[in-house]
């Protein structure tokens, strides 16, 4: 088990070290706070993009679901017309310059693995660059758009925004409820309450936020891109499971509800693979999220699959988004 893995333990878990912590939790808090302050009263450069640009992030480290909703929301606006452009940081990417244009041929280690990911799926035009507004502002010399998502990037004050979603893991909630390094939070809680909509990956819709899950759609051969039922590996069949995203725990609780036998794997989020750390022994299936797979289709052998999962938003989510790109976008209404 990793650093990272033992600390995020310990924030939903519990550890009697992190209070020792405090002092820096203090300093974070103040810095993001300041942070915020500045943004509300006009003291930051935020570039204002002339169509509407979405946020989707997080307010924890760690998976909550992000990519898999971004391919939704991409598909959904497209479905009623809208021409959509997505932004990215690309983390852990390597481009030649930025801003940079992600297109299918390209690897993870110069487009980055969910990037590589949202434009393989969708085809979507998609910029990376830590600097946002920038990637938004190349995205539309590149292209006619009328809606941007921004992949991530609550914090990022520098883009401006028309709407804040933020996902959280129903399993995790917020952990301790405390700020980096002491906790998950990434800004004190109630930040949640100046967003559009809070969205609980795996909960149910309540007063003041929205539930949608990830429903598996799919096993895909890795070599071959064959796309199977999800029912193509028999009842209790062992598995070497794979998963270097934020929350591992997830992804083996969802095989195990497919009546898989998952022997796990978990590696660090946007971890990069070699074919010797995936050569496990015994000899069975493997299968891995498709985050990973974008990494590991020059070495794959038959017999390895991802586990390709399709967001499912509620309804009432769907109604209040449709009423706000109503209210953007009233042209296409």
């Amino acid at each position: 088990m990793t650093l990272a893995q033992k600390l995020q333990r310990a924030w939903y878990q519990g550890h009697p070290a992190l209070a020792l912590l405090g002092p820096l939790e203090a300093l974070y808090r103040m810095v993001v706070t300041r942070k915020r302050q500045r943004f509300l009263q006009g003291m930051t450069a935020s570039y204002r993009a002339p169509v509407p640009v979405v946020v989707v992030g997080n307010i924890t480290v760690g998976g909550t679901g992000k990519t898999p909703l971004i391919l939704w929301l991409v598909e959904h606006c497209r479905a009623r017309g809208l021409r959509v452009g997505v932004v990215s940081r690309g983390y852990g990417a390597q481009p030649p310059a930025h801003p940079w244009r992600v297109t299918c041929d390209q690897d993870a280690r110069t487009a980055g693995d969910e990037p590589l990911l949202i434009v393989q799926r969708t085809g979507v035009a998609l910029m990376i660059d830590p600097d946002r507004a920038r990637a938004v502002q190349a995205l539309l010399q590149a292209e006619p758009i009328d809606l941007v998502l921004c992949d991530d990037g609550l914090q990022h004050y520098g883009l401006g925004r028309d709407l804040e979603l933020v996902l959280i893991d129903a399993a995790r909630g917020l952990g301790n409820g405390r700020c980096l390094p002491a906790g998950p939070l990434r800004e004190p809680a109630s930040r949640l309450e100046s967003v559009d909509a809070v969205l609980y990956n795996g909960g149910t819709t309540q007063a003041d936020a929205f539930g949608f899950s990830l429903q598996p759609s799919g096993l895909v051969e890795i070599v071959s891109g064959r796309v199977m039922p999800v029912n193509h590996l028999a009842s209790l069949q062992a598995v070497h499971a794979v998963a270097g995203i934020g929350n591992p725990e997830r992804f083996f609780a969802t095989l195990e509800a497919l009546n898989w036998r998952p022997i796990p794997h978990p590696f660090a989020d946007h971890a990069v693979y070699t074919p010797e750390q995936l050569s496990f022994a015994p000899e069975l299936p493997l299968v891995m999220t498709e985050k990973d797979a974008v990494k590991c289709r020059a070495f794959a052998r038959p017999g390895w699959y991802y586990l390709e999962v399709q967001a499912r938003p509620c309804d009432a989510f769907i109604a209040w988004f449709d009423e706000q790109l109503a209210r953007l976008i009233p042209v296409h209404t």
